[in-house]
């Protein structure tokens, strides 16, 4: 069976990180959930985005840069070490990140979507927001026309609290919530069998 962990970004992943970013753009796909490295396809250097990433996890840096602060974490299939998906976690939203972005953002690699990936990503995502950045609750949207983020976040017991226009992109948006220890209990015998805990740096709260 197939397991996965969870990486914070670094420089040992260089490699990995920019060919899924070229992936996706060979593929012509967005990209979500990159915590601002997507940029190396604009000519930033993997250095630069990597040291914002990780200046972005400290409150206070990102309040200078009217930012939430926020982590990035790779999703790493074990059996051949392969970059399947990243997530951003954020926390101490303001004000704009409440209406509209949330909590967390994520997403999967082209070649590897429609094999329930995501969902893995989302749930180890979930146990992060509780364990680690002490989120009972956590916001998350998507584009109505993004089916498969929908059923991804539905699948993890999200709740629609409203559908509106996203003023920043003139896009209509689900905005859903999901409480993140009811999830993570309530999905445990569905995706923990894909998890090595002994990787995924979980602290218990």
């Amino acid at each position: 069976m197939e397991k996965f962990h969870f990486e914070k970004v670094s420089i040992e992943r260089k490699d990995d990180v920019i060919e899924y970013m070229q992936e996706h753009q060979a593929c012509g796909s967005n990209i979500n959930g990159d915590g601002g490295f997507d940029e190396v396809l604009e000519g930033k250097t993997y250095e630069e985005c990597l040291n914002r990433s990780l200046l972005m996890e400290d409150d206070e840096y990102a309040k200078s840069k009217n930012r939430c602060p926020a982590v990035t974490y790779l999703l790493i299939r074990e059996n051949d070490n392969r970059l399947i998906g990243m997530i951003n976690i954020r926390h101490n939203l303001n004000e704009t990140m409440l209406r509209f972005g949330g909590h967390i953002g994520y997403g999967v690699r082209p070649s590897e979507r429609r094999k329930g990936y995501n969902k893995i990503n989302l749930y180890l995502g979930l146990i992060k927001a509780y364990n680690e950045f002490g989120l009972d609750k956590v916001m998350l949207d998507c584009d109505v026309n993004n089916l498969g983020s929908d059923k991804t976040i539905k699948a993890l017991g999200g709740v629609l609290e409203r559908c509106e226009l996203d003023p920043s992109d003139s896009t209509l948006t689900n905005v859903y919530w999901i409480d993140t220890l009811d999830s993570t209990e309530k999905y445990k015998s569905v995706y923990e069998k894909y998890i090595d805990s002994s990787k995924n740096m979980i602290k218990k709260r």
